[in-house]
């Protein structure tokens, strides 16, 4: 898997700290549009490697950052760059918008 699992307590570190941009992709296991989008990050993940970092949060265990964000339905993939929110999508999309949405923060 090339999307890595970030925790509440690991995010500061991971997505706000790094120096690449990140796609976070906030989401549940019960969740059936967040399995359908699930193929697709990991393609972005692939695609990116050493452009764009690709985390992935549960927000049943990490409620915390999810909060904090604001994030009320999933799957909703952010990105972060220089440790701030820039842009955010929600919802099962298609590969190319989503490149479409990180292309304009590389």
């Amino acid at each position: 898997m090339s999307a890595v699992p970030v925790t509440d307590s690991s995010f500061n570190q991971q997505v706000l700290e790094s120096d690449l941009p990140v796609l976070v992709d906030f989401w549940a296991p019960w969740c059936g549009p967040c399995r359908m989008v699930t193929p697709v990050v990991e393609e972005i993940a692939e695609q990116y490697k050493g452009k764009v970092t690709v985390v992935k949060l549960n927000t049943d265990e990490n409620p915390n950052v999810a909060s904090q964000y604001g994030i009320r339905s999933i799957p909703t993939l952010m990105i972060f760059k220089g440790g701030q929110r820039v842009d955010m999508v929600v919802g099962a999309v298609p590969k190319t918008t989503l490149a479409n949405t990180l292309e304009k923060y590389l």
